[in-house]
């Protein structure tokens, strides 16, 4: 098993916790486990973007040149990110940010996921992030969604162990909503 990412988006959108809660699941999973961080100077606003690789075998590096997937969060993550995407990889898109027609992939699979407003019906929109990722771990098929939910205590700071089950419901309703989006395009 071999998966890589790159989530990318501004800084505030909780990028680098989600391939950092990725990777603490893929190690709990008993994977093998890459987790690079990038981000500009800024605190809030400036870029961010970290890359994830597990695999059953050792990783010999963190740099992904050509994704298996991406998730973008913000359009010019999508507009620099999303072409890099193999051809039979996905890209998961925050649809509540970037519309259709305003960046260009090779990928296969294109995931439009409403994070902000399925967020908002879990009733927290700063869990947008948390959202995506139950999507991008629902479609990636890398990990089950209680292997995320069980790391996220390892991956928070203690301080927000009281949100974990916030979390977890932000989680699965990004997976919901994959699993909806598979189905209805089966039926």
């Amino acid at each position: 098993m071999y998966f890589d990412t790159i989530i990318a988006g501004f800084g505030g959108q909780g990028v680098l916790l989600m391939g950092n809660v990725l990777a603490y699941a893929a190690m709990h999973a008993g994977k093998q486990v890459t987790y690079m961080p990038v981000y500009g100077v800024e605190m809030r606003g400036g870029t961010a973007n970290c890359t994830v690789v597990i695999s059953d075998r050792p990783v010999g590096s963190p740099i992904i040149h050509e994704p298996v997937s991406a998730v973008v969060m913000n359009r010019p993550s999508a507009e620099k990110f999303g072409p890099m995407v193999k051809k039979k990889g996905q890209v998961f898109v925050n649809a509540s940010l970037i519309k259709e027609g305003q960046f260009t992939t090779r990928a296969k699979t294109v995931c439009w996921v409403p994070t902000m407003e399925l967020a908002s019906d879990i009733g927290n929109r700063r869990l947008a992030n948390m959202v995506m990722l139950g999507a991008v771990v629902q479609g990636g098929g890398m990990l089950t969604i209680q292997q995320v939910a069980d790391a996220l205590s390892g991956a928070l700071d203690p301080r927000y162990h009281k949100m974990i089950p916030a979390n977890v419901g932000a989680l699965k309703a990004g997976a919901r909503f994959i699993s909806e989006q598979k189905a209805a395009k089966k039926g």
